[in-house]
């Protein structure tokens, strides 16, 4: 069970309730301006990715080794987003876990990533043998 998704809502209700608790009603709109904020932050960072994403092909990243060797466990999908520039291509049926992206590289190598729950849970790098034919110019 993913906590997260329970402890940020009730410390957000906690922060309100305290700031009603000792500051009235002045403590409630600084604790919810302070909440507002917090929501604000995280979805210009969400839009920003998101734009910088759309101009590039799905799929693509500039080196897929270098992909795979800044990768970790316990990453969220929005971050290796933001790390490529790119959406991964979805290999995996939609809406269902885990789900499965690849990148590739024009080098013909790619990372395949899968994320469970929207964390990163596992990631392989395949890189194309020597005697595969380079890419054309």
């Amino acid at each position: 069970m993913n906590f997260q998704k329970i402890i940020v809502p009730v410390a957000g209700v906690a922060a309100v309730v305290l700031g009603y608790r000792f500051y009235g009603w002045a403590g409630v709109a600084a604790a919810a301006g302070a909440l507002v904020m917090w929501v604000m932050l995280h979805f210009t960072r969400m839009m920003q990715v998101l734009k910088r994403a759309a101009d590039r092909p799905i799929g693509y990243v500039d080196s897929a080794v270098m992909l795979n060797a800044k990768l970790k466990p316990g990453m969220t999908l929005l971050h290796v987003v933001a790390m490529t520039r790119a959406l991964g291509e979805l290999l995996s049926a939609k809406d269902e876990q885990p789900e499965i992206f690849r990148w590739s590289d024009a080098g013909e190598s790619r990372v395949t990533c899968t994320f469970v729950g929207g964390k990163l849970a596992h990631h392989e790098l395949f890189r194309p043998g020597p005697d595969a034919a380079p890419p054309a110019p």
